[in-house]
């Protein structure tokens, strides 16, 4: 082998070990990161919208009645791909919106919900509900995609 090809053959060995070192993140089912026995409902304020795999974002900020003290909540959707199939866009939730999000808590009670319908309470419109399969595997403890 000449020099010139050794290079070019080095560094792809490289770094396909450093990138073989690296963990893989993982992608855990439904049921370990959310109880399904604690629904809920929350009605607030878009103030932030991540649309990234494996699973998109948004966030609301909700006012609580009785002491008027505000918390952030991170609600998940599935996957962009997934929210495009059902007619979903970038521009389908903005900023701003105040949404009802049904859905339920995180095992670890922090202030996240995996979101199963999402509803404008502008025009009413229903954004976001999942499907039947998605449903089930959420009862049975598989994960939701």
């Amino acid at each position: 082998m000449n020099y010139d090809a050794a290079k070019p053959l080095a560094l792809c060995t490289g770094m396909v070990l450093v990138f073989a070192a690296m963990p893989a993140g993982a992608h855990h089912a439904f049921s370990a990161q959310y109880d399904s026995e604690q629904p809920v409902t929350l009605e607030g304020v878009v103030v932030k919208i991540d649309w990234l795999n494996p699973h998109a974002y948004f966030y609301i900020d909700v006012e609580d009645e009785e002491t008027g003290e505000v918390s952030s909540w991170a609600c998940e959707l599935t996957s962009p791909v997934g929210l495009m199939r059902r007619g979903w866009t970038r521009n389908s939730m903005k900023i701003g919106d105040m949404v009802v999000v049904d859905g339920i808590l995180a095992r670890d009670g922090s202030a996240l919900m995996n979101a199963q319908s999402v509803v404008l309470v502008s025009t009413g419109q229903k954004l976001f509900t999942r499907t039947p399969a998605e449903e089930r595997l959420s009862s049975t403890g598989g994960d939701q995609q």
